[in-house]
């Protein structure tokens, strides 16, 4: 699977962006998706997951109520939507994939990445 975010990019506080994933390969709909984010002199962390039929899905609790994370296996696609952003929102964002999952939030359960997308909040 290849994957391929998109849809950063500079945004005031407060403001939105919709973050896209296009995945490779026939079998998107079997993969468990997330999004994790790594800010300067900071660790990759966990955003959000969702399962492979978008009936489940999982948030930090930085970004709860605020990000959403949606599927549309027709079009290879994971997105995350993302609102009332913050300034501490800001970071580059990957997108990534895996067939097996324990939790869905850690990093070393994921078999493939995005290149990520960078996303600025201005105050």
């Amino acid at each position: 699977v290849q994957l391929q975010a998109s849809g950063g990019g500079l945004v005031q506080a407060g403001g939105s962006l919709r973050l896209s994933c296009a995945a490779s390969g026939r079998t998107f709909s079997s993969y468990f998706m997330g999004w994790f984010r790594q800010a300067p002199g900071k660790e990759r962390e966990f955003v959000a997951a969702i399962r492979w039929n978008g009936g489940s899905t999982y948030y930090a609790d930085s970004v709860k109520g605020r990000f959403t994370i949606s599927r549309d296996n027709g079009k290879n696609t994971v997105y995350l939507q993302m609102n009332s952003l913050k300034p501490e929102d800001t970071a580059v964002y990957y997108c990534a994939a895996t067939r097996t999952v324990t939790t869905g939030r850690l990093l070393n359960e994921y078999e493939y990445w995005g290149q990520g997308t960078l996303v600025t909040v201005s105050s």
